[in-house]
């Protein structure tokens, strides 16, 4: 993938009214424009890319046509999964940035704003500071966040130059890349290594990633923070185990379906008010402390979004568990059968 220019923002190919760190991919936006004849065009960022919004439209204003107005989506969005399905609706172009799609559609245009980092003096230290050398074991696994997909390649090359054998593969239906990760879904690391290497930032997807493959070693390398580290799961454990203790006196149990197109799991939240009487079902789009206060429950479960869970849970006012989590704390599975909470379905 050498000499690529996918992603490097020296060739968005127009002249940009604001300075970029990010290649926003104006011309592709643009000929979708044309080819639709859109009057109306929808840009959806999450919450960290939020302010940059009013600048791409500036920018976008350049150089459409003047009768074609552009909506901001002021939705809460953190992934793929969480697009403005009402804007969505009454837009002629809807385009999301900041993530790869999780299911292609002819009618999104996704804009994964690649990173700009290199990665590989990083990754130098990786190879030099945790990860075991080739002649020791020689074989690696390789993943990524959506961010560092433009670089895939180059890191696969990379390694292998290195004496490595790289092991990858795309996962399951969620992701739509080769060796990529997801905060929900580590299924590109199902592969035959005992050594893993995450090429990303911080640490939730390398711990959700440990504890899925608890045989696997995960090693960080960590371009934008540039840190080396190995992913450690005790203390989230800990914080888990503490949440199911407090949840196994619970009698009344509000179980949380969630209405964002891609993070619902009906078929699960049936299954247990189906079979437990004391618990209700809950429907919402957004989940946030505030809105569960008012509701009088011992404990929730939540079926949306595994990382409302592991992020937000000691925000609640009561304890907040995962559906495997809510097993072990109605006594149907043994506390140490606790595993991280994954997502496998698309919509």
């Amino acid at each position: 993938m050498s000499g690529s220019t996918e992603g490097d923002l020296t060739k968005t190919g127009m002249a940009l009214k604001h300075d970029r760190e990010w290649d926003y991919e104006l011309d592709r936006i643009l000929e979708a424009i044309e080819e639709r004849d859109a009057s109306k065009v929808g840009l959806q960022f999450p919450e960290g890319l939020k302010r940059r919004g009013p600048k791409v439209a500036d920018d976008l204003r350049e150089v459409a046509p003047d009768d074609v107005t552009f909506m901001l989506s002021g939705q809460p969005c953190y992934g793929a999964c969480d697009l403005d399905t009402y804007l969505m609706r009454r837009t002629d172009v809807f385009v999301h940035f900041g993530h790869t799609p999780m299911k292609e559609s002819d009618s999104i245009v996704y804009v994964p704003l690649f990173s700009n980092v290199d990665p590989f003096p990083i990754m130098e230290d990786a190879l030099e500071e945790e990860l075991a050398p080739p002649e020791e074991d020689a074989d690696v696994g390789l993943v990524t966040t959506a961010q560092h997909m433009n670089r895939f390649e180059e890191m696969t090359d990379w390694l292998e130059e290195r004496g490595y054998e790289v092991h990858t593969r795309r996962g399951d239906d969620r992701l739509t890349k080769e060796g990529q990760v997801l905060g929900c879904n580590y299924a590109s690391a199902d592969i035959d290594a005992e050594q893993v290497l995450y090429v990303g930032g911080g640490k939730f997807h390398p711990v959700g990633l440990a504890m899925e493959h608890p045989d696997k070693r995960v090693v960080i390398a960590d371009p934008v923070n540039n840190a080396v580290s190995v992913a450690e799961h005790d203390q989230f454990l800990k914080q888990r185990y503490a949440a199911v203790h407090k949840a196994m006196d619970a009698e009344k149990w509000g179980v949380i379906f969630c209405t964002k197109i891609g993070q619902g799991r009906w078929e699960k939240a049936q299954e247990i008010v189906d079979n437990n009487d004391n618990a209700y079902l809950i429907t919402m789009d957004e989940v946030t402390p505030d809105r569960l206060r008012n509701f009088d429950m011992d404990a929730f479960v939540n079926t949306g979004c595994p990382r409302i869970t592991t992020d937000d849970g000691p925000r609640f006012h009561k304890p907040m568990l995962t559906p495997g989590e809510y097993e072990a704390a109605i006594g149907e599975k043994p506390l140490d059968s606790i595993e991280f909470d994954t997502f496998h379905d698309t919509w």
